[in-house]
């Protein structure tokens, strides 16, 4: 990664990493479809599994792509709007859940596991919760940058694809309250049950998303702006994460509903900043499917999962693996002595 983010205090100094950012390597590209074009199989014949493949020599660029050090990265923080009933548990089952995390006894650390990656868990200051959003800012400017700075720490040398996620109680109510403000509607379009609300509850969380955009309508300048009034440390660090990735060429596989909200935030701010993300799978939380449209990513996997914590994503780590396998492992029609017109 090229930039200090220990300097990082502002959201302003994030807005001019914009033009730092690399775009794909367009001649690793056309060498990663040149060679899927001879390789031993009927043209497009993996599908999906060859675009994976081609993306990442893109993004990484190198025509053969790899996954040898994938890292989940699980950012953990605490929300204001918890005190006002928006969620099925209290807010110190996030500080419990990144104790699960540690021991490895969370569904995450299992995937991590299959995938041959690391686990990576960072707390953002769990002990203060953000501000009550429908009263303030949930975070200030500085306090923003820094998590977002602070989220870019997850990216080091070696890292070849970072999978992110995210665990915080009250987080689906931000992240509702983001895409709310970032593509109108009602409330109840973009809020989903997540821990479990229903009935009188679930209208509450609906009210507070709701009261929320309406105090901030036409305050926030861009998605940077939405991120810091209406977001969570543990989102902001996501966004972080996901800028310094692609500084750094590095792929991102991006989890749910919540993950999604950082990457809407930099998109609304700069549609080609999350050129190099992949979604990993379709939650069932929300609109999550909306949102995947709006920010032109399809899923790998629909499995109808909705619990967080870089799990979808991680799991879709193993494709992504499996696809940059075949790329580089299958022979060509010249290697194998086979004959193209067979196929």
């Amino acid at each position: 990664m090229t930039t200090d983010h220990e300097t990082i205090a502002s959201l302003a100094e994030i807005r001019t990493l914009l033009s730092k950012l690399p775009s794909k390597d367009e001649a690793a590209e056309q060498a990663a479809v040149a060679r899927n074009a001879i390789l031993t199989k009927p043209a497009g014949a993996l599908a999906d599994l060859e675009d994976l493949a081609i993306f990442m020599a893109a993004w990484q660029g190198k025509d053969r792509p790899s996954v040898n050090h994938p890292r989940t990265a699980v950012f953990a923080g605490n929300h204001g709007v918890t005190a006002l009933g928006v969620s099925a548990y209290p807010a110190e089952v996030t500080a419990q859940m990144v104790l699960n995390f540690q021991s490895g006894g969370a569904a995450v650390n299992q995937l991590v596991k299959d995938l041959d990656g690391d686990l990576m868990v960072y707390e953002m200051d769990l002990s203060s919760p953000t501000n009550d959003f429908t009263q303030v800012p949930a975070m200030g400017d500085e306090e923003c940058a820094q998590a977002m700075a602070y989220g870019m720490m997850s990216v080091e040398t070696g890292v070849d694809l970072l999978i992110l996620g995210e665990m915080g109680i009250g987080n689906t109510t931000s992240a509702a309250a983001i895409y709310h403000a970032l593509y109108g509607g009602k409330a109840e379009d973009w809020t989903g049950p997540g821990t479990g609300v229903v009935g009188d509850a679930f209208a509450n969380k609906v009210k507070v998303v709701s009261d929320g955009v309406a105090k901030h309508k036409g305050e926030a300048a861009d998605g940077l702006d939405v991120l810091m009034r209406l977001g969570g440390r543990e989102i902001a660090a996501i966004a972080g994460a996901i800028l310094a990735a692609r500084m750094a060429r590095v792929p991102v596989i991006l989890d749910g509903y919540i993950c999604c909200a950082a990457a809407a935030c930099l998109h609304a701010w700069a549609p080609e900043s999350i050129d190099h993300c992949l979604a990993g799978h379709l939650s069932v939380e929300g609109a999550h499917s909306e949102v995947l449209k709006r920010m032109d990513k399809k899923p790998i996997l629909q499995l109808g999962m909705r619990l967080g914590e870089g799990s979808g994503a991680t799991l879709a780590g193993q494709i992504v693996r499996s696809a940059v396998n075949l790329h580089n492992g299958m022979a060509t029609f010249e290697d194998a002595g086979v004959s193209e017109s067979v196929h």
